[in-house]
């Protein structure tokens, strides 16, 4: 593969904040703790240590949620690791999307693992141990319910509702069904729909299937997948839980994050509310809110007083559900974390919670932007050669890209800007003669002058499309290439299963990712086959 990375400022898909965050800029220093640099480390270390984490239930949970799977003995050694002091994590996280939804779910986690092994190397006497958090409880569904797949949509329809992580996987089959037969009936296709079929059928929710996935694909390494959803951990957030109910401190220093960012021309990602929990039962997960000093439960008949829901939050802290608000304060007081991986809109809503954690004494993670790759197939590398663009220009948009190729394919000169600036300096002649005659006719002649060049505009518009119809074959292999690598003008990584990738290349498609992705790359990697 040839890797080539360019600068996050030259990418147009990005979000402003993303690539602010991404390449430093000044103005967003306050709003977060540490450089993103390996350098940081040493000193994340040392204060991370001080701050104590519950490491034996953190341990009890996770060997709970790994009963049943093949063991990985990378794995297993992490995992009995989180129980010594010097063991300390950098963190992912998504939610459970279907069948790992589009590629970025894999580069947040091979970011991950690559972080984490170099982190090791660089402090001596440390454990860092990679860990994929699945956001289990998010209950909205179209946001993971469907992936694209050899340009089809599949999406499961799942008649539950509530958290999805808990959704059962029985209603999977048809889906699964017909995932069968677009994979096709070869060999590679039919032992990658086993190991597809095992994880969705043999767990019985969601997060479990998922786990099960990431434990095939990346188990060697030694990701550990954490569902936070345990009882046993949310019992360690009863006192933020407790807090935010009764004293509400999150909308107040969250908004005042933001309403600072927004300032400074940052858009706000998540706006919080005043109290940023959902209660959550099976099927269930809707918003508290405090009216008329009761707690109510929006869209259900669950109604409780200070001291009846207070009692509720000891006896049964699962059902309490942090939003985006809270999740990420929850996580990093479970883990002993050191380093967070994310998108640029995770990151930026990251960015709003400093103020949160500081609230709560909670250590503030380093922010790492994940890799974000473009993957070209050799034949997509010779087509580019063949139009005469490298990979970084395919970045623009399609018909500036088209516009660039018949520049540069001309059979015939077909700019006429050197006329029109011939016509205006005639037209400018003739104003000044006839103002001279009469003021008022500047007007005239100035119309006159916006029609004859606008006759001029239309025909280099004629010539140029006549152009382009000389070239209209290659022109729609230029757009097919465009739309193949960036669908809907869209980034690949948003799209793209790993399915295709893994059908074509086998296991030396996530080597190879795992090979050429480093965590601290400057800029957006483009792989090319050679």
């Amino acid at each position: 593969m040839r890797k080539t990375l360019v600068p996050y400022s030259q990418i147009p898909q990005l979000a402003k904040t993303d690539i602010a965050y991404a390449t430093g800029d000044a103005r967003l220093q306050p709003f977060y703790a540490y450089k993103p640099a390996l350098d940081s480390f040493a000193e994340i270390i040392g204060h991370r240590a001080t701050v104590p984490v519950p490491r034996t239930d953190l341990v009890t949970a996770l060997t709970e949620q790994y009963a049943g799977l093949p063991v990985q003995e990378a794995v297993s050694s992490n995992i009995l690791a989180l129980a010594a002091e010097n063991t300390f994590t950098v963190v992912t996280a998504h939610q459970p999307s279907l069948l790992l939804g589009p590629l970025y779910f894999l580069y947040k986690a091979l970011t991950t693992i690559n972080l984490a092994e170099q982190v090791q190397q660089k402090n001596a006497g440390r454990r860092i141990v990679p860990v994929f958090v699945l956001g289990s409880e998010d209950h909205d569904l179209e946001e993971l319910n469907s992936i694209n797949l050899f340009s089809k949509k599949l999406v499961w329809q799942s008649p539950e509702k509530g958290a999805v992580g808990a959704m059962h996987t029985a209603s999977l089959a048809p889906l699964l069904t017909e995932l069968r037969g677009i994979l096709g009936e070869n060999d590679a296709a039919q032992a990658l729909f086993v190991r597809i079929e095992k994880a969705y059928t043999g767990q019985s929710t969601i997060a479990d299937a998922t786990r099960a996935m990431l434990h095939d694909l990346f188990g060697a390494y030694g990701l550990v997948v954490l569902n936070m959803s345990a009882p046993l951990l949310k019992r360690h957030f009863i006192p933020v839980i407790k807090a935010e109910l009764l004293e509400q401190p999150a909308a107040r220093l969250v908004q005042q994050t933001t309403d600072k960012l927004n300032a400074l021309g940052f858009k706000t990602q998540a706006a919080p509310r005043d109290i940023n929990l959902f209660y959550l039962r099976d099927g269930f997960r809707e918003r508290i809110v405090l009216e008329g000093g009761v707690y109510k439960v929006l869209n259900s008949d669950f109604v409780f007083k200070q001291a009846e829901i207070l009692a509720e939050l000891e006896a049964h802290p699962e059902r309490f559900s942090p939003n985006v608000v809270l999740r990420p304060l929850y996580q990093e007081m479970i883990l002993p974390n050191l380093a967070y991986i994310g998108g640029g809109g995770e990151l930026a809503y990251w960015l709003e919670r400093k103020a949160l954690f500081a609230h709560f004494q909670v250590p503030f993670p380093l922010l790492l932007r994940r890799n974000s790759v473009l993957w070209l197939d050799r034949d997509s590398v010779k087509k580019l050669a063949k139009f005469g663009f490298t990979a970084p220009h395919f970045f623009e948009d399609t018909e500036s890209l088209v516009r660039q190729y018949v520049a540069a394919n001309l059979e015939g000169e077909v700019d006429l800007s050197e006329e029109m600036a011939q016509l205006h300096a005639i037209f400018d002649q003739i104003a000044r003669k006839a103002t001279v005659v009469d003021a008022t006719l500047e007007k005239a002649v100035r119309a006159d002058e916006v029609k004859t060049v606008g006759s001029l505009e239309q025909w280099q518009s004629r010539l140029l499309r006549t152009e382009k119809q000389k070239h209209e074959v290659t022109l729609n292999q230029l757009r097919a290439l465009k739309e193949k690598l960036f669908p809907n003008n869209g980034l690949q990584e948003r799209t793209d299963n790993f399915m295709p990738y893994v059908l074509k290349y086998g296991p030396v498609f996530i080597e190879t990712l795992k090979a050429e992705l480093q965590p601290f790359d400057a800029g957006f990697v483009v792989l090319e086959e050679a």
